[in-house]
């Protein structure tokens, strides 16, 4: 609940400072494909700076024991080579979240047996990012992102995915993409 709450007041204060056709209403299009509801917004700061704050939440539980429950927040601050909300952009971003994951399998995640194991618990990050925007129309555009950097994961492994007793609490520090979108955006003009 404080973490709605921190969150929420964030957005109104990025709002108060915001002025016309500096401002951006967005949501990640394949994250909706993992069943996690997103929203961000994205303010000019100057002719070639905006700062991005982005935020998604998966409380749902799946069938065939798999957990994939989640939340994640991301704040990104852009440069734009040409001019803000059109073209390309280089980012520095930084990533916090919490996690309920077990049940995939998964070849290539950063925790072994994931489709056997259960792992629950807490990371943060920074990355750099680059990215490009597309003029839709005059209120839409279209963003494709992708970031790399340092994640640091703390957990507690559990035995099977619904079932057993910890074993165990653990660090893993992880290099590779923190941030990867397919974005559509409303202009708010």
């Amino acid at each position: 609940m404080k973490k709605s709450a921190f969150l929420g007041c964030l957005f109104l204060l990025i709002c108060a400072g915001a002025t016309s056709q500096n401002v951006g209403i967005k949501t990640n299009i394949p994250y909706w494909g993992l069943i996690t509801p997103n929203l961000g917004i994205e303010v000019a700061l100057g002719k070639k700076v905006t700062l991005e704050a982005s935020a998604g939440f998966n409380p749902f539980t799946l069938s065939d024991n798999k957990y994939l429950k989640h939340w994640l927040a991301y704040g990104e601050l852009r440069y734009w080579t040409c001019e803000k909300f059109n073209g390309h952009f280089f980012g520095l971003h930084g990533l916090g979240g919490q996690y309920n994951v077990g049940g995939w399998d998964i070849p290539f995640w950063h925790f072994k047996n994931l489709k056997e194991n259960r792992y629950q618990g807490y990371a943060y990050g920074a990355g750099i990012s680059y990215g490009y925007q597309w003029l839709l129309s005059r209120r839409w555009n279209f963003e494709f992102t992708l970031g790399a950097g340092y994640a640091r994961f703390h957990y507690e492994k559990f035995p099977c995915v619904k079932c057993g007793t910890s074993e165990g609490k653990g660090e893993k520090d992880y290099l590779g993409p923190t941030k990867g979108a397919v974005s559509i955006i409303y202009i708010i003009k």
